[in-house]
């Protein structure tokens, strides 16, 4: 079985280039094919990876430039990369990574983090949604043929596998798959995290600046509670704006290595996760820290969080159920007049470990490749490898 792992674009750290990482370490020999990789800005652990870009990424490295060349550069030279000599291509995607070409008889999984935002919900994206009328229209007219570009390419997927149900109607609504959608949760990496001693007396964001993050929510909460300490750790195009309306008594914090932001979420008093997420990886990093969440009540955080009800102590969260100040404000004070266990917080995260998260995706993988290929059974090694048997 050769294989091949496929992900978007390799310019930044998130959740999407962490699970690209778990599948790397699910079939560790599996080179990893990309539109564009900028090895300075995104994780570490994938200069050890064999990574082979597009002839787009030979040029573009940056995510700035990526953006801004995508249409129609970047989508052409995702269609010319060419995966023929493959019998498994396990893509990781929410926008081009689809589009690569494969042999007609290829095993195609796709693990689709979101149908492509910008094509099926445009109205998320402010410079769409702000835009005037003759520059809407522009968008309009390139939304019309990226959304047909990705419709068909997303026809040569066999089998979807998404990070949480609240995604499993829109890729229903976007793509109608003929085969059933599963529901593999993304991991959080327990090991890069711990629990502390001791807690500190700030609140924590951890996120990228757009304007479906809702940081902006967290910051006219805060500046109504200048006795509150919040740091964020982020940067994104909302930037320049987010920095200006904060108070005294918030700090922005970025280019943390691994250690510092471990330090961050385990002496937090609180993670607070106010957007509407897909799934959200950094609520689990938070409770792998022995540290709660207030949270936003409705998308991803469903999945992984154990909202509080009447016992805390076996809660991981507080939601509120509203994206206002109002609201948000409401839960704070909530959330301190309860009492949370860091042992509990951490047992509920490892239950979203890597590890699990690597099993399961190589099980799934390799479970349809034996379904398709019934005389070609095959022996895992423990090493992840694979062998056919003669």
């Amino acid at each position: 079985m050769k294989i091949a792992i496929v992900h978007d674009d390799l310019v930044r750290k998130g959740g999407a280039e962490q699970v690209a990482l778990s599948f790397h370490n699910a079939f560790p020999d599996a080179p990893i094919y990309t539109l564009a990789y900028d090895a300075n800005h995104t994780y570490p652990e994938f200069k050890d990876c064999d990574i082979r870009t597009s002839w787009f990424g030979q040029f573009i490295k940056s995510e700035k430039y990526m953006k801004l060349l995508f249409y129609p550069m970047g989508v052409l030279a995702m269609q010319q990369l060419d995966l023929t000599g493959y019998d498994v291509i396990l893509q990781s995607t929410t926008h081009c990574a689809k589009y690569v070409k494969t042999a007609p008889n290829a095993l195609v999984i796709t693990y689709c983090h979101n149908p492509f935002r910008l094509v099926w919900d445009t109205e998320s994206y402010a410079k769409v949604k702000e835009a005037g009328k003759i520059t809407r229209g522009v968008y309009g007219k390139v939304i019309s043929i990226l959304k047909e570009i990705d419709k068909t390419s997303a026809k040569r997927t066999d089998w979807f596998i998404t990070n949480a149900q609240e995604v499993v109607h829109r890729i229903k609504q976007a793509y109608a798959p003929s085969n059933e959608i599963a529901v593999i949760n993304p991991p959080v990496k327990c090991q890069n995290f711990y629990v502390s001693n001791s807690v500190g007396d700030y609140y924590l964001v951890v996120s990228r600046f757009e304007s479906y993050k809702k940081v902006d929510l967290v910051i006219e909460a805060f500046n109504q509670m200048p006795d509150k300490k919040l740091v964020i750790v982020g940067k994104g195009s909302r930037e320049k704006e987010i920095k200006e309306n904060a108070g005294n008594n918030i700090t922005f914090l970025t280019g943390l290595d691994a250690g510092d932001l471990a330090k961050l979420y385990a002496n937090c008093k609180a993670f607070i996760f106010p957007q509407l997420e897909d799934y959200g990886i950094t609520p689990l990093e938070a409770n792998a820290s022995g540290r709660p969440v207030i949270a936003y009540g409705k998308g991803g955080v469903l999945d992984t969080m154990i909202p509080f009800k009447s016992d805390s102590l076996k809660s991981t969260a507080v939601f509120f159920d509203e994206q206002t100040v109002h609201a948000l404000k409401n839960a704070i004070e909530q959330f301190e007049k309860l009492e949370f266990d860091p042992n509990f917080l951490r047992a509920h995260a490892q239950s979203f470990d890597e590890s699990c998260f690597v099993e399961k995706i190589r099980s799934y993988v390799l479970n349809k490749y034996m379904a398709r290929k019934k005389s070609e059974p095959i022996i895992i090694n423990m090493d992840g490898s694979y062998n056919k048997i003669a």
